[in-house]
């Protein structure tokens, strides 16, 4: 029996955080890693530099913002680079694929600030749309990955200070009643899982000295479908790459799936 990792990383712009990326997967060597905010084009991606490390890569960008990619060791197959039910919508924010017999879905769930705004409403309205693609997913009964930047506080113990995020986007009240009809349509909340009562951060502001004094939250996460929370060996949280030097200010997370 084999176990396969399967990871996720906001990079929050690719070519400025390639060091980290690179050194990151050197040192651990996921099979499959997605990336969210890769803030690039194909033309501008470090194709060449990911490539020689022994993976494949797929991605959907934009200039400047948004953009998601997925690095497999393994052939990428039946990619979908968008979110069905708006075909007007064109921000890069949806990754979906086969690794051998798993599917793999990439987010970038919108941030939606300011809460009064447009914004927030295009945050609603995409999580409807997601819902709808989740039962659509659970429904195939296959081994099925959704994993990425949720931007979403699930509950009062996903952050460190509620009264810190209490008027943001990723943590109004129907955002995380959202979130449980998520884990309601059958999806396993992979950090929870393993993790019930462990309070874990994947995401501290670069201001206040948020690191410094652990004032984060929990916003990337990895759901899984029945068939794949059956084959759920583990997780991994990599802390300490937020201590290096220019870092993101997400921090990896893994699944390991037993094949």
């Amino acid at each position: 029996m084999s176990i396969k990792e399967i990871a996720s990383f906001n990079v929050n712009g690719i070519r400025a955080r390639l060091p980290r990326l690179l050194d990151w997967l050197k040192e651990t060597a996921p099979d499959v890693v997605v990336l969210q905010e890769i803030k690039s084009t194909k033309e501008d991606f470090p194709m060449e530099a990911i490539e020689s490390l022994g993976y494949n890569v797929e991605l959907i960008g934009q200039k400047s913002f948004n953009g998601v990619a997925v690095l497999s060791k393994r052939p990428i197959e039946d990619v979908k680079s968008n979110l069905p039910g708006d075909a007007d919508d064109i921000q890069a924010r949806w990754l979906e694929f086969y690794v051998e017999n798993i599917k793999i879905c990439n987010i970038y769930l919108p941030n939606g600030n300011p809460v009064d705004s447009e914004k927030y409403k295009y945050k609603l309205a995409w999580i409807n749309r997601f819902l709808i693609r989740l039962q659509h997913l659970k429904d195939l009964e296959e081994i099925v990955i959704v994993t990425g930047d949720f931007n979403i506080i699930p509950k009062l113990n996903d952050c460190a200070s509620k009264d810190r995020w209490e008027n943001d986007a990723i943590f109004q009240l129907e955002v995380r009643l959202a979130y449980q009809k998520m884990l309601n349509l059958g999806f396993t909340d992979a950090i929870k899982t393993i993790c019930p009562n462990e309070q874990i951060f994947t995401y501290w502001d670069y201001q206040g000295r948020s690191w410094e004094k652990n004032d984060g939250v929990r916003i990337d996460h990895s759901l899984l479908s029945p068939h794949a929370a059956d084959k759920l060996a583990g997780i991994k949280i990599y802390s300490s790459i937020r201590d290096k030097e220019k870092p993101s200010d997400h921090i990896p997370i893994s699944v390991l799936i037993q094949d």
